[in-house]
């Protein structure tokens, strides 16, 4: 007899509590091989393909294309084992202390540290409530009734951090995960109802604030809404400042076509600049550092992992290239490619957009000359750098025209003052306008 089992969203790690349905592929009925791909799903952070560490046939799957579930929420259900065609029809779900392949998503591994245990029996031609296309419109606690005693339907402890830190009671939200589930915008919700609700106006249908006719509304969420949740916490934690300087990059890119013409792989500026970065942050190391608030700490950190600003169809990504500064020119080019490639076809790993200790962001490319650009919270820094364009110039006391650029930086005005900042520009600056300067550190 063939048992049902239930595969659920697996723990996408990095702190990702959720993830939103983008395709199925595969349907009811189909069968599949033990780490087969069965769903297409999009976080935060990246898209990934999450494969079942179950073979058999499909007998159920829970939520649409478009639908975000929780982490631990049912994905689908996989008849195994002799009879399983009988067992799509009828059957009880379970989960068995052991089994399955273990490779609950590509790029992670299962979880041994938890104890596995078994689930009630149900029967499997329940059908899953329909997940709302929008999470719905949650009073303030005090307009809600109170559960009574017993466990709290949330399974996120950043949602429970959140409404710990608000104020909110979790039993006074109704959700609108699966099953009743709290999720992270239900408390969102809360937060943004008023303090108290008049019963008619409680029956009334909720309406956003006044928008002129036509307006767009578009959830920020997913990956948009990650970017601003970051950039918005930068701005409240971090006392930020911004310098910048001009700089002549004609040597620079000279120097750049001197070593693509004696043959080998060929060296982007991107490279060039952030090997100058590595530079800069050997002599300057309180930039490669993150402020502990809970110690109340600088942590300077000893290895300089670089995160790099790529724009996609997507939005704003920042991939990270692991020990920047053990990396030649050559290297830092062929990962600035590999990593770019990923992003532009959603292909990013989590591990790949994490753990970077400084950025670097090109907006030159946009043809924009300056910016002041919001620190990648926690890192301490971030050098921007426009566009490389021909300028009128002061060469050797002559007026030329030279190949010119804006270097803007922006530092966490906790961890140093503006004499490390200034120093640190001041040096990419000179190995930008004499590469000659980086021979020293090489």
């Amino acid at each position: 007899m063939a048992q049902v089992m239930e595969f659920k969203l697996p723990d996408l790690g990095e702190g990702l509590t959720e993830a939103e349905i983008v395709r199925w592929l595969v349907a009811v009925g189909d069968v599949v091989a033990v780490d087969q791909p069965v769903v297409e799903v999009e976080t935060a952070k990246a898209m990934v393909e999450v494969p079942c560490p179950y073979g058999g046939v499909v007998t159920a799957r829970f939520g649409e294309e478009g639908t975000e579930l929780p982490v631990g929420a049912p994905l689908i259900t996989v008849a195994v084992g002799a009879g399983a065609g009988d067992a799509a029809g009828a059957g009880a779900v379970q989960e068995p202390e052991e089994s399955g392949s273990g490779n609950v998503l590509v790029g992670y591994g299962t979880d041994h540290s938890r104890t596995a245990r078994r689930r009630r029996v149900r029967p499997a031609s329940a059908a899953p409530a329909p997940a709302p296309a929008a999470p719905a419109a949650v009073a303030a606690p005090a307009a809600l009734p109170v559960r009574p005693a017993g466990p709290v339907p949330v399974i996120s402890p950043l949602v429970r951090k959140l409404a710990r830190d608000n104020g909110i009671d979790l039993r006074a939200l109704t959700g609108s995960g699966p099953d009743g589930l709290i999720l992270r915008a239900d408390v969102e919700a809360a937060l943004r109802a008023p303090a108290a609700v008049p019963a008619a106006a409680a029956a009334a249908p909720a309406t956003a604030a006044a928008a002129p006719a036509g307006a767009e509304r578009i959830p920020l969420k997913g990956l948009r809404g990650a970017v601003a949740d970051k950039l918005s916490r930068s701005r409240r934690e971090i006392p930020d400042a911004t310098c910048w300087v001009d700089a002549d990059a004609t040597e620079l890119m000279a120097a750049r076509a001197a070593m693509n013409a004696a043959g080998g792989p060929k060296v982007s500026v991107l490279a060039l600049l952030a090997r100058i970065c590595t530079a800069a942050l050997a002599r300057y190391p309180e930039l490669n550092s993150t402020v502990d608030l809970a110690a109340n700490e600088i942590v300077r950190l000893p290895s300089v992992h670089l995160g790099f600003a790529a724009q996609t169809e997507r939005g704003l990504v920042v991939p990270v290239v692991r020990d920047a500064h053990e990396r030649n020119a050559e290297s830092l080019t062929a990962e600035f490619a590999r990593l770019t490639e990923l992003a532009r076809t959603g292909k990013l790993a989590p591990s790949d957009l994490t753990g970077g200790t400084f950025t670097l962001n090109n907006y030159g490319v946009f043809g924009v000359d300056g910016s002041t650009p919001i620190i990648n919270h926690p890192e301490a820094a971030m050098l921007g750098v426009g566009r490389i364009t021909p300028k009128p110039w002061v060469h050797r006391g002559e007026l030329a025209v030279r190949q010119v650029v804006q270097l803007s930086f922006t530092f966490d005005h906790r961890v140093c003052d503006g004499g490390t900042a200034g120093g640190f520009l001041r040096y990419v600056a000179d190995c930008v306008e004499n590469p000659a300067v980086l021979l020293r550190t090489l």
